[in-house]
């Protein structure tokens, strides 16, 4: 961790700010959904909708409203952690497959929801967001302290998520996944487990979202499209399902094919797919989950005495 922080601070001094921003916003909202999936069992085919949602809450409130941008930030998590829990109550009622075509169907009605909706500007999105001042004080639209707001977030939401998983909740969530019916003969109450950390998923998916409007100063049906559900589960699965450094990783690796494969145009999707395929069926544990499985020996079973 120490040495992601420190790479994190030299970076915008090496590499392009705004595309390292871009990152470390997916990043963050690839942990959120690592956190349900790699550790609640809980596959989300509509997690867009939380990132889509506040980024249209955070663009909104900061150019209409005129909230400061820590303020927006925070409305749009806020509005992402309270569509999570109505999202959730309806969700966790299902298992398996019908529990990710129940969070695929909300998220399509979220979806043209926005379309529809007058606040949301249709196809055209907000634009033209502004981002103001951090706290009155910081410009933001100086490149470098934007990038520091956003490496803050980013550490701070990754640290939420390091402290979950390594916490009694983060067991009790790790033992639903692998045996739910032996959880609830245990005397766990399983449903509000899983809620709770749908719920905090949610928020933290928000928190990215947010971050993002601000920081391209858009909110756009982008975010709130299906596709990039599907794009934040390639994320996961490349980078390292159940692994915490796994989604950062696949985030970069993601954005960084975006950006230099751009030229390419629509064939984009198809070389991110070719190299995926490749990747699954080389690193079947994720890029970190494999290199994690080949530096930790294996264990020794000691011979039984007699």
């Amino acid at each position: 961790m120490a040495a992601m922080l420190a790479a994190l601070l030299v970076a915008p001094f090496v590499l392009y700010p705004v595309f390292l921003m871009k990152a470390l916003c997916f990043a963050l909202f690839a942990c959120a959904f690592n956190l349900l999936i790699g550790y609640g069992g809980l596959l989300s085919f509509g997690h867009a909708m939380f990132l889509g949602t506040a980024g249209y809450i955070s663009a909104h409130a900061a150019k209409v409203w005129g909230f400061t941008p820590e303020l927006a930030i925070l409305s749009g998590a806020v509005a992402a952690t309270v569509l999570g829990v109505v999202v959730g109550a309806i969700a966790i009622r299902r298992q398996g497959i019908y529990f990710a075509m129940v969070t695929l169907a909300l998220a399509q009605m979220v979806f043209f929801f926005c379309l529809q909706a007058p606040f949301t500007g249709g196809e055209d999105g907000i634009q033209g967001v502004p981002r103001g001042q951090l706290f009155g004080l910081i410009d933001l639209n100086e490149p470098l302290a934007m990038y520091a707001v956003v490496l803050v977030v980013f550490m701070g939401g990754f640290l939420l998520i390091h402290r979950t998983i390594h916490s009694p909740f983060g067991q009790v969530l790790q033992a639903i996944r692998e045996n739910e019916p032996r959880a609830i003969s245990l005397g766990w109450r399983t449903d509000q487990y899983k809620l709770l950390a749908f719920v905090l998923s949610a928020g933290l998916s928000g928190l990215a979202g947010a971050t993002k409007a601000i920081v391209f100063q858009l909110a756009s049906l982008t975010d709130v499209h299906w596709a990039m559900s599907g794009e934040v589960v390639l994320m996961t699965l490349l980078g390292g399902l159940g692994t915490v450094f796994g989604p950062v990783v696949g985030a970069f690796v993601i954005v960084t094919l975006e950006n230099y494969l751009a030229q390419l145009g629509a064939w984009v999707t198809v070389v991110q797919g070719a190299i995926f395929v490749l990747c699954v069926l080389t690193f079947r544990r994720g890029i970190v989950g494999e290199l994690r499985h080949l530096s930790w020996p294996k264990k020794r079973v000691p011979a039984r005495a007699g």
